[in-house]
């Protein structure tokens, strides 16, 4: 049986330690599957419902390990159907391979079916980006494009015509007329140990030792860093605000942090970035400027892996192009600690306050079930070590407010993407690189139908991920920012029938509950984590449940007020929840 080129590019997948390629066959990469079925033994095709699905367990799959994710898609609407989750991996900086399939190269331009120059349609997506043309040019192009994703931290796409998939290794078909030979290359990359030189570190010290009322920004870039940054917060006396990336940067409990910041943030930070002299950013390109300082008044302490993201938020009078925590760990011997808290205690005492305002928001007595009830209960089952993966929605604020990060655990969701759709495929794939672990996907009923096909991929690869749903049969994220801009809602109910999405994990095989009263959610909850394998719990919740910013603007408030008048259709059952709202927050209090 002779070697195949896709023999050689799978070979080389190995080399680099890939263990698990995520997609879905076609004729257009049916030469690859070969090389995958002639490699089972060391390498496992996970086989998917939808491509996109694909390219987003890739993302998850680097995100969550740091190394490679691989997904695999034939020609034409196959490769297309990646996009999506190859623009995740893009905005959120995460090393993954997209293998695409090409027609023979022999009807290529001819507008043969499903001729799609997939080469030219990742263009934009991808830090590398080729298509193989000749035998003889792999295993060096694989090489190229991982070592590529690596160190740009980004998309490499390679796509593979059917005709040299299935041509013989190493065979060159053509005469060589260029003084040069198909190059030989190494599965190596080295990530570079990036440090700030001296005098940067000095004047940001003096910077820091000088400022006045100080706030720290931290982001997904300081992952692993948690215990460096809280020593700066420590020496500064300087509260910490955490993105919503970040979030697993510090335990939620840490008497340095003030939580999130923006729509889905508190109250306490949204007063910090108000009331400080100096921030120091740490591995965040936090894109929500309007949250941020005014540019000018405050001085800004930048560490930033990458060059060119440097002052793209703010101006940036002390950039320091590094990897935080050899920054850190060479910054702080040059600080000198600052004996007055105030600054510290102030927000230590708001925060304390905006938790109490939470947990009076998780109240079991609510009917319907409030959402906040849903993920606090959720977040005081769940182990020390759980990863929860959520989408994008109204299901983000319900996280990142009563989702505690303690102990080991981890959160991952699309950061600068934010799509619909990822958290059940992340959940997949962080399961199939961490077996032992506890993997939740908690999600919106608009994210989960998006992709629901994929549980029955959980359930096939007898994965024991746990999918708990906020159902509000609704758009909810697009029904408040249609009346926050001043329109009543229009186009965001799924109204009747109802779908029942604990019958579908029933019907592939797993447990399957749905819950429409407080008092059954505990048990429900607890019976689908103490299930062996996969398991769905669906919770009709209170539909009209505000995902309130956590400090409302007059300007917002007068288009809410605007929405009502111009004839918002629930508008009394909407009232009705704001009102139970504050009669809890006046309870705890």
């Amino acid at each position: 049986m002779k070697r195949l080129a896709s023999d050689v590019l799978v070979s080389r997948l190995l080399d680099w330690g890939v263990e698990t390629v995520f997609g879905l066959p076609g004729d257009g990469i049916n030469g690859v599957m070969e090389g995958l079925r002639r490699h089972a033994d060391r390498i496992r095709f996970v086989l998917v419902h939808h491509e996109e699905a694909a390219a987003f367990m890739a993302t998850a799959y680097a995100k969550a390990t740091g190394r490679l994710g691989v997904c695999l898609a034939t020609s034409g609407p196959g490769g297309i159907h990646l996009a999506n989750g190859l623009y995740d991996a893009k905005l959120d900086h995460q090393p993954v391979l997209a293998i695409t399939g090409m027609q023979e190269t022999s009807v290529l331009g001819t507008g043969y079916q499903q001729e799609v120059h997939l080469d030219r349609f990742f263009s934009d997506v991808s830090v590398y980006n080729e298509m193989v043309v000749n035998p003889a040019q792999l295993p060096g192009l694989v090489d190229i494009a991982i070592r590529t994703a690596y160190a740009r931290r980004g998309v490499a796409h390679l796509t593979v015509p059917n005709d040299i998939q299935v041509a013989e290794a190493g065979q060159q078909p053509y005469e060589a007329v260029a003084p040069a030979r198909p190059p030989a290359t190494a599965p190596i990359s080295l990530p570079p140990q990036v440090r700030p030189r001296d005098e940067d570190l000095r004047a940001a010290a003096r910077l820091l030792d000088d400022g006045g009322r100080t706030a720290i920004l931290a982001g997904i870039g300081a992952r692993g860093a948690g215990r460096l940054v809280e020593q700066l917060a420590e020496v500064l006396g300087a509260p910490v605000i955490k993105t919503l990336s970040g979030k697993m940067v510090l335990a939620d409990d840490s008497p340095y942090t003030t939580g999130g910041l923006g729509l889905l943030g508190t109250a306490p930070s949204e007063d910090l970035v108000e009331d400080i002299d100096t921030l120091v950013m740490l591995g965040t390109n936090f894109p929500y400027t309007k949250h941020l300082p005014q540019p000018g008044k405050v001085q800004t302490v930048q560490v930033e892996i990458e060059p060119v993201r440097v002052g793209v938020r703010m101006p940036t009078q002390l950039p320091l192009v590094g990897d935080v925590a050899a920054t850190l760990e060479a910054l702080l011997p040059m600080l000198h600690r600052r004996t007055d808290r105030t600054h510290l205690e102030r927000y230590q005492a708001k925060m304390r306050d905006w938790r109490a305002k939470m947990a009076a928001l998780e109240s079991p007595r609510r009917d319907p079930i409030a959402p906040q009830y849903l993920a606090s209960l959720l977040d005081d089952l769940a182990t020390d070590d759980a990863v929860l993966t959520c989408d994008s929605g109204t299901i983000a604020t319900w996280a990142a407010r009563h989702w505690t990060i303690r102990g080991n655990r981890e959160f991952y969701l699309s950061g600068n993407l934010a799509t619909m759709a990822p958290g059940l495929p992340y959940a997949i794939a962080i399961q199939h690189a961490y077996p032992d672990r506890q993997v939740i996907a908690f999600q919106g009923d608009g994210g989960f139908a998006m992709l629901m096909a994929e549980f029955h991929t959980a359930c096939r690869y007898r994965l024991p991920i746990k999918v708990v749903i906020n159902n509000n049969n609704s758009l909810g994220q697009i029904l408040w920012e249609q009346m926050v801009l001043g329109y009543p809602e229009h186009g965001i109910r799924f109204g009747e029938p109802q779908a029942d999405y604990a019958a579908w994990a029933r019907g592939c095989g797993a447990l399957g509950v749905q819950v429409d009263k407080a008092d059954a959610l505990g048990p429900a909850l607890r019976e689908a984590l103490a299930h062996p394998g996969p398991a769905l719990v669906d919770v009709a919740v209170d539909p009209n449940e505000p995902p309130m910013p956590g400090k409302v603007t007059y300007e917002q408030a007068k288009e809410f007020g605007r929405a009502f008048l111009r004839g918002q259709p629930n508008k009394v059952a909407i009232a009705t929840t704001l009102f139970k709202d504050r009669i809890q927050r006046l309870r705890r209090a």
